[in-house]
């Protein structure tokens, strides 16, 4: 603390951004951990409640339970979707459900359109700490070497290179490196971590999309 109060206003205010760019990230870490562990707990959920369902009507409603499950997300879209198709068809046919209509389409693209928001929503800030990540070293590497710059103007107005003359210029540099780094390294980790879990949570969107469009397709589309 007494190296930082002692710096110039440079390397004070490299500091200050350093560490604004430390404290959101953490913050963001901490919202998308409880994210996403609430959105995959409760995905497991979900399926487990979808395959011991034997109707959508009955999913649909007690979908409210799994609010923060993406596939609940899908299931409302594809549901929603497939009901409008089938009164449409049974309107203008008195038939069932008909795939020459592209009524499986219509369920298909509802599907994609609602995993690509979901997506998007699960992928919320994490640009952030990409950008934390890869640029608060470089940021740090500009206040040392601006602390350094005025270490050695220093040297050259008293006229002396001694270690007691040279050491505060050089500490006082050297610490921005440091707070680059701390703030840097959560946040590279971090990134990375949500990525593999999103991955993970995307594919079973996927998968989910497909077993949707399966059971429309086999029980309902024959009729």
């Amino acid at each position: 603390m007494a190296i930082i109060a002692g710096a110039g206003i440079v390397v004070k205010l490299v500091l200050l951004l350093l560490l604004t760019f430390s404290v959101v990230s953490w913050a963001i870490i901490l919202f998308k951990f409880f994210q996403v562990q609430r959105a995959k707990s409760e995905s497991e959920r979900f399926m487990d409640f979808f395959w011991k369902s034997k109707r959508f009507d009955a999913i649909a409603a007690q979908v409210d339970r799994f609010t923060n499950s993406p596939l609940t997300v899908l299931f409302n879209e594809g549901y929603g979707e497939l009901k409008k198709v089938v009164d449409a068809d049974n309107t203008s046919e008195g038939s069932g459900f008909s795939t020459d209509l592209g009524g499986v389409e219509n369920v298909s693209r509802a599907l994609r359109r609602a995993t690509n928001s979901e997506i998007t929503r699960l992928e919320k800030y994490l640009t952030f700490l990409a950008t934390t990540g890869s640029t608060s070293p470089f940021i740090g590497l500009f206040g040392t070497v601006w602390g350094i710059m005025t270490a050695f103007e220093g040297i050259g107005k008293t006229g002396s290179a001694s270690l007691a003359v040279v050491a505060p210029g050089i500490a006082e540099a050297l610490i921005a490196t440091a707070i680059g780094l701390v703030a840097a390294i959560p946040a590279v980790m971090a990134y990375n971590h949500f990525q593999h879990k999103i991955r993970v949570l995307i594919n079973e969107m996927d998968s989910f999309s497909t077993e949707f469009l399966n059971i429309v397709q086999r029980n309902i589309a024959g009729k």
